[in-house]
Protein backbone atom coordinates (compact mmCIF):
# COMPACT_ATOMS: atom_id res chain seq x y z
CA UNK A 1 0.00 0.00 0.00
CA UNK A 2 1.40 3.50 -1.02
CA UNK A 3 1.66 6.53 1.15
CA UNK A 4 -1.81 8.18 -1.08
CA UNK A 5 -3.92 4.65 -0.01
CA UNK A 6 -3.40 4.73 3.40
CA UNK A 7 -7.29 5.19 5.07
CA UNK A 8 -8.01 7.38 8.25
CA UNK A 9 -6.29 5.76 11.43
CA UNK A 10 -8.65 4.25 13.68
CA UNK A 11 -10.44 6.83 16.21
CA UNK A 12 -8.21 6.93 19.43
CA UNK A 13 -8.45 8.69 22.54
CA UNK A 14 -7.25 12.08 22.10
CA UNK A 15 -7.40 15.25 24.32
CA UNK A 16 -8.85 17.38 21.81
CA UNK A 17 -13.29 17.43 21.74
CA UNK A 18 -14.69 16.52 18.96
CA UNK A 19 -17.58 19.11 19.24
CA UNK A 20 -15.57 22.21 19.65
CA UNK A 21 -13.82 24.63 17.13
CA UNK A 22 -10.05 24.69 17.18
CA UNK A 23 -7.53 27.31 16.84
CA UNK A 24 -4.15 26.33 15.82
CA UNK A 25 -1.79 28.22 17.48
CA UNK A 26 2.02 28.46 16.09
CA UNK A 27 5.67 28.89 17.52
CA UNK A 28 5.08 31.59 20.54
CA UNK A 29 8.75 31.68 21.60
CA UNK A 30 7.83 34.21 24.99
CA UNK A 31 5.48 36.87 22.97
CA UNK A 32 2.71 37.38 25.88
CA UNK A 33 1.22 40.17 23.97
CA UNK A 34 0.66 38.43 20.69
CA UNK A 35 -0.51 34.93 22.45
CA UNK A 36 -2.95 36.47 24.94
CA UNK A 37 -4.67 37.61 21.32
CA UNK A 38 -4.14 34.45 20.04
CA UNK A 39 -5.75 32.69 23.25
CA UNK A 40 -9.07 35.66 23.39
CA UNK A 41 -11.19 33.07 21.76
CA UNK A 42 -13.90 30.59 22.90
CA UNK A 43 -12.05 28.23 20.24
CA UNK A 44 -10.15 25.07 22.01
CA UNK A 45 -6.68 26.07 21.90
CA UNK A 46 -3.72 23.72 20.20
CA UNK A 47 -0.35 25.19 20.17
CA UNK A 48 2.29 23.57 17.77
CA UNK A 49 4.75 24.23 20.85
CA UNK A 50 8.09 26.26 21.28
CA UNK A 51 5.96 28.25 23.95
CA UNK A 52 9.38 29.86 25.02
CA UNK A 53 12.67 31.31 24.63
CA UNK A 54 13.94 34.24 22.42
CA UNK A 55 11.04 36.65 23.20
CA UNK A 56 10.39 38.67 26.59
CA UNK A 57 8.26 36.75 28.52
CA UNK A 58 8.17 33.10 27.97
CA UNK A 59 7.47 32.74 31.94
CA UNK A 60 4.15 34.96 31.12
CA UNK A 61 3.70 32.35 28.12
CA UNK A 62 3.69 29.17 30.42
CA UNK A 63 1.58 30.93 32.29
CA UNK A 64 -1.32 31.88 30.31
CA UNK A 65 -0.98 28.59 28.72
CA UNK A 66 -1.38 26.78 32.26
CA UNK A 67 -4.23 28.57 32.92
CA UNK A 68 -5.63 28.18 29.13
CA UNK A 69 -5.33 24.19 30.37
CA UNK A 70 -6.61 24.55 33.83
CA UNK A 71 -9.87 26.10 31.93
CA UNK A 72 -9.71 23.16 29.80
CA UNK A 73 -9.53 25.59 26.99
CA UNK A 74 -6.42 24.31 25.27
CA UNK A 75 -3.48 22.27 24.94
CA UNK A 76 0.18 22.30 23.71
CA UNK A 77 2.24 19.79 21.90
CA UNK A 78 5.96 19.39 22.57
CA UNK A 79 8.46 21.93 20.82
CA UNK A 80 12.13 21.15 20.64
CA UNK A 81 12.68 24.47 22.92
CA UNK A 82 10.27 23.12 25.42
CA UNK A 83 12.02 19.81 25.28
CA UNK A 84 15.17 22.08 26.15
CA UNK A 85 13.63 23.47 29.34
CA UNK A 86 11.80 20.47 30.34
CA UNK A 87 15.29 18.65 30.24
CA UNK A 88 17.47 21.38 32.01
CA UNK A 89 14.42 21.35 34.72
CA UNK A 90 15.63 17.77 35.21
CA UNK A 91 18.29 18.90 36.15
CA UNK A 92 19.97 17.51 32.74
CA UNK A 93 23.18 18.91 32.09
CA UNK A 94 22.78 21.66 28.64
CA UNK A 95 25.15 23.08 26.61
CA UNK A 96 25.18 26.72 26.72
CA UNK A 97 21.76 28.33 25.47
CA UNK A 98 21.65 31.64 26.25
CA UNK A 99 17.44 31.53 25.07
CA UNK A 100 17.16 29.40 27.11
CA UNK A 101 19.72 30.37 30.34
CA UNK A 102 17.27 33.57 29.96
CA UNK A 103 13.82 31.40 30.65
CA UNK A 104 15.02 29.76 33.29
CA UNK A 105 15.93 33.39 35.24
CA UNK A 106 12.53 33.95 34.53
CA UNK A 107 11.01 30.75 36.49
CA UNK A 108 9.89 30.97 39.93
CA UNK A 109 9.98 27.51 41.69
CA UNK A 110 6.32 26.75 41.51
CA UNK A 111 6.18 27.93 37.90
CA UNK A 112 9.75 25.51 37.26
CA UNK A 113 7.89 22.37 38.98
CA UNK A 114 4.76 23.53 37.07
CA UNK A 115 6.42 23.63 33.56
CA UNK A 116 8.61 20.34 34.02
CA UNK A 117 5.22 18.42 35.26
CA UNK A 118 3.09 19.48 31.77
CA UNK A 119 6.22 19.31 28.94
CA UNK A 120 6.78 16.03 30.65
CA UNK A 121 3.64 14.84 29.94
CA UNK A 122 2.92 17.45 26.42
CA UNK A 123 2.29 15.19 23.22
CA UNK A 124 4.89 15.34 20.69
CA UNK A 125 2.14 14.93 18.36
CA UNK A 126 -1.96 14.46 17.76
CA UNK A 127 -4.30 13.18 14.95
CA UNK A 128 -7.68 14.24 14.55
CA UNK A 129 -9.60 12.71 12.19
CA UNK A 130 -7.80 13.76 8.66
CA UNK A 131 -5.73 16.19 10.37
CA UNK A 132 -2.27 15.77 12.34
CA UNK A 133 -0.85 18.36 15.06
CA UNK A 134 3.10 18.17 15.22
CA UNK A 135 5.77 20.93 15.77
CA UNK A 136 8.16 19.68 13.54
CA UNK A 137 7.46 17.01 10.84
CA UNK A 138 5.40 14.67 9.80
CA UNK A 139 6.12 10.68 9.65
CA UNK A 140 3.30 8.49 8.59
CA UNK A 141 4.00 6.19 11.24
CA UNK A 142 2.49 8.70 13.50
CA UNK A 143 -0.83 8.03 11.95
CA UNK A 144 -0.25 4.67 13.91
CA UNK A 145 1.89 5.00 16.87
CA UNK A 146 0.96 7.31 20.29
CA UNK A 147 3.70 9.67 20.97
CA UNK A 148 6.61 8.22 23.46
CA UNK A 149 7.36 10.22 26.55
CA UNK A 150 8.99 13.48 25.37
CA UNK A 151 11.84 13.90 27.71
CA UNK A 152 13.17 10.18 27.14
CA UNK A 153 15.19 8.37 24.63
CA UNK A 154 14.91 10.13 21.27
CA UNK A 155 13.37 7.89 18.56
CA UNK A 156 13.11 8.24 15.19
CA UNK A 157 9.16 9.55 15.23
CA UNK A 158 10.23 11.84 18.08
CA UNK A 159 13.03 13.51 16.31
CA UNK A 160 10.93 13.97 12.93
CA UNK A 161 8.15 15.38 15.74
CA UNK A 162 10.97 17.93 17.24
CA UNK A 163 13.03 18.79 14.72
CA UNK A 164 11.75 17.61 11.32
CA UNK A 165 14.00 16.41 8.78
CA UNK A 166 17.64 17.14 8.46
CA UNK A 167 19.80 16.36 6.02
CA UNK A 168 22.72 15.86 8.42
CA UNK A 169 24.51 18.95 7.11
CA UNK A 170 25.04 22.20 9.06
CA UNK A 171 23.90 25.83 7.43
CA UNK A 172 26.29 29.02 7.73
CA UNK A 173 24.33 29.93 10.86
CA UNK A 174 25.15 26.56 12.64
CA UNK A 175 21.97 24.96 12.27
CA UNK A 176 21.00 22.42 10.61
CA UNK A 177 20.12 21.55 7.20
CA UNK A 178 15.73 20.84 6.90
CA UNK A 179 14.09 19.00 4.36
CA UNK A 180 10.89 18.92 3.67
CA UNK A 181 10.81 15.86 1.66
CA UNK A 182 8.15 14.02 4.71
CA UNK A 183 5.44 16.50 2.39
CA UNK A 184 5.24 13.83 -0.07
CA UNK A 185 4.42 10.92 2.41
CA UNK A 186 1.44 12.88 3.64
CA UNK A 187 -1.51 10.69 2.41
CA UNK A 188 -4.01 12.49 0.23
CA UNK A 189 -6.99 13.95 2.25
CA UNK A 190 -4.92 14.76 5.61
CA UNK A 191 -3.43 18.20 6.49
CA UNK A 192 -0.23 18.38 8.63
CA UNK A 193 -0.50 21.90 10.99
CA UNK A 194 3.29 21.83 12.23
CA UNK A 195 5.24 24.82 13.47
CA UNK A 196 9.30 25.08 14.00
CA UNK A 197 10.55 25.99 10.40
CA UNK A 198 9.61 29.48 9.31
CA UNK A 199 8.97 29.15 5.54
CA UNK A 200 6.47 32.20 4.89
CA UNK A 201 7.49 35.16 2.77
CA UNK A 202 4.59 37.11 3.65
CA UNK A 203 3.80 37.12 7.17
CA UNK A 204 1.21 34.20 6.77
CA UNK A 205 0.95 30.44 7.10
CA UNK A 206 3.08 28.63 4.83
CA UNK A 207 1.10 26.00 2.36
CA UNK A 208 2.62 23.36 0.38
CA UNK A 209 0.66 20.16 -1.21
CA UNK A 210 3.06 16.74 -1.25
CA UNK A 211 3.11 14.46 -4.12
CA UNK A 212 0.82 11.71 -2.61
CA UNK A 213 -1.93 14.77 -2.44
CA UNK A 214 -1.72 15.56 1.67
CA UNK A 215 -1.12 19.16 2.59
CA UNK A 216 1.49 20.85 5.13
CA UNK A 217 0.53 24.20 6.69
CA UNK A 218 3.39 26.08 8.40
CA UNK A 219 2.51 28.20 11.22
CA UNK A 220 5.78 29.73 12.53
CA UNK A 221 5.89 33.54 11.25
CA UNK A 222 8.91 34.78 13.29
CA UNK A 223 7.05 35.33 17.22
CA UNK A 224 9.61 36.25 19.60
CA UNK A 225 12.15 37.07 16.81
CA UNK A 226 11.15 39.85 15.16
CA UNK A 227 7.88 38.46 13.90
CA UNK A 228 4.62 38.02 14.91
CA UNK A 229 2.05 35.12 15.59
CA UNK A 230 -0.16 33.07 13.37
CA UNK A 231 -3.04 31.23 14.09
CA UNK A 232 -5.57 28.90 11.85
CA UNK A 233 -9.10 28.75 12.88
CA UNK A 234 -11.00 24.83 12.05
CA UNK A 235 -13.85 23.78 12.76
CA UNK A 236 -14.84 20.87 15.26
CA UNK A 237 -12.86 17.67 14.34
CA UNK A 238 -16.64 15.95 14.09
CA UNK A 239 -17.02 18.64 11.26
CA UNK A 240 -13.92 18.48 9.67
CA UNK A 241 -14.68 15.41 6.85
CA UNK A 242 -17.02 17.22 5.67
CA UNK A 243 -15.51 20.57 5.50
CA UNK A 244 -13.67 22.32 2.27
CA UNK A 245 -9.92 21.65 2.73
CA UNK A 246 -8.20 24.65 4.39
Amino acid sequence: MNDAEIPPPPPRLTPIPADRPLRVVGDVHGDLAAFRHAIATDRFVIQLGDLVDHGPDSAGVLRAMFRLMDEKRGLFLLGNHDRKLGRALSGRKMRPDPPLEATLRQLDSELAARARQEIERAPAWLVAGRAVFVHGGFHTGMLHQDPPPGLQRVTHLLSRALFGETSGRMQEDGFPERRLNWIDHIPAGFTVYCGHDQRSTDGRPWRKHGRSGGLAIFTDTGAGKGGHLAWIDLPPPAQQDDAPSP
